[in-house]
C-alpha cells in the first residue's frame, strides 16, 4: 500500500460563493462523507498558509494584495463565475499551500502521493485575474514550488471537463513544464484547441485532446492508456501534478460529458501506471456531489493500491 496524504482543512468551507453557487462548500463535506470507509488509510495532513511570495511563482506581485483587500472589503464577484466572502483569501492561500506542504511530505519521506480536497479550485486563474471559480492557480504555483525542491522536470494532467487555460498559459514557453489536458470543446473558457502546443523552447510540451460534448468512457480511456503514457515516457519527469476536476462525469449539471464512476478509476489508474515517480492530485471541478464524492474516493483507492 502506499503512503498517501490527504490534504484538508474547514478553511475550505468559509469560502462563500453565494447562495447556490455550484462551487460550493457541501463538495468537500460530501469528499470527506465518501472517504469515510477508507480514511484510516490514508495520512491526514493540514495544509499551511501559502505566503504572498510563493503565490507570486506564477501570479504578479500585486495580485495576491489585490484579493486579500477586496475580501477584507466584503467580497463580491471578481469575475462573472467567481464570487468570493470574507474568508475566501485565507481559504484561497491554504488551498495553494496544501499543494506546497504535498511537495515537503514527498522530499521528507513521509507520503508518496497526496490527494488535496481544496477549495477555491485553481486552474482556471492567470497571473493577473481569478476567473472560472478560481482565484490562485494552485497546482501551477505547485508545478514552480516542486522545481524549486529539486524535482526539475514537472508534468501536468488536466482532465476536468473545462481547459485550465491559466495552467497553459503559465508554461506555455516552458520546456520544463509538460501540459497535457483533455476537455470538452468548444466548451468554456474557449482555449485547448489542438493546434495550441506551446510557443519558443516550450513548443511541444503543450498538448490538448478537445473532445466534444458527448465523449464517453471508450474514447478517455484510450488516451489515457495509449496517448498519455507514450507522451509521459518521452518527457520523463520527475513528478506528475494532476488537476483532477470530476465534471467529465456523465451525472455533472454544468457539463456535457459522459464519462462514468468507473471511467474515471480507469482513466486514474492509466495516470498511475506511467512513470513511476510522485504524484500529487489537486481537487478542481465536480458539481454532482455523489457522483463526486464516490470518484474521489475511487480515485484514492486507486493512488493506494497501485
Amino acid at each position: 500500500m502506499k503512503k498517501v496524504g490527504y490534504f484538508y482543512d474547514d478553511i475550505y468551507l468559509e469560502h462563500d460563493t453565494g447562495m447556490g453557487h455550484p462551487e460550493s462548500p457541501e463538495r468537500l463535506i460530501y469528499i470527506n462523507k465518501y472517504l469515510e470507509p477508507i480514511k484510516d488509510k490514508l495520512i491526514h495532513l493540514k495544509p499551511r498558509r501559502a505566503s504572498a511570495k510563493e503565490i507570486t511563482l506564477i501570479h504578479d506581485t500585486y495580485y495576491p494584495q489585490e484579493i486579500m483587500d477586496f475580501c477584507a472589503a466584503g467580497g463580491g464577484y471578481l469575475d462573472p463565475d467567481t464570487h468570493v466572502g470574507e474568508y475566501s483569501y485565507e481559504a484561497a492561500v491554504m488551498a495553494v499551500g496544501a499543494g506546497l506542504e504535498a511537495i515537503d511530505n514527498i522530499v521528507n519521506g513521509k507520503i508518496e502521493r497526496a490527494f488535496c480536497a481544496v477549495r477555491p479550485p485553481g486552474h482556471h486563474a492567470e497571473k493577473d485575474k481569478a476567473m472560472g471559480f478560481c482565484i490562485f492557480n494552485n497546482i501551477a504555483i505547485t508545478a514552480r514550488y516542486a522545481q524549486q525542491k529539486g524535482f526539475n522536470k514537472v508534468f501536468i494532467i488536466d482532465f476536468d471537463a473545462h481547459h485550465g487555460n491559466g495552467t497553459q498559459k503559465a508554461f506555455y514557453d516552458d520546456d520544463t513544464v509538460f501540459y497535457f489536458s483533455t476537455h470538452e470543446y468548444p466548451f468554456y473558457p474557449g482555449t485547448g484547441s489542438k493546434n495550441e502546443k506551446g510557443v519558443g523552447k516550450g513548443y511541444g510540451y503543450t498538448y490538448n485532446v478537445p473532445l466534444p460534448a458527448g465523449t464517453g468512457d471508450e474514447v478517455y480511456i484510450e488516451i489515457y492508456s495509449q496517448t498519455l503514457p507514450e507522451l509521459v515516457k518521452s518527457f520523463n519527469p520527475d513528478i506528475i501534478l494532476v488537476s483532477a476536476g470530476y465534471d467529465l462525469h456523465q451525472d455533472d449539471p454544468l457539463t456535457y460529458l459522459e464519462v462514468s464512476t468507473e471511467g474515471i478509476g480507469t482513466i486514474v489508474e492509466n495516470i498511475l501506471k506511467s512513470a513511476d515517480v510522485p504524484y500529487v492530485f489537486m481537487l478542481e471541478g465536480g458539481y454532482n456531489l455523489n457522483a463526486l464524492g464516490e470518484s474521489v474516493r475511487l480515485t484514492i483507492e486507486k493512488m493506494l493500491y497501485i
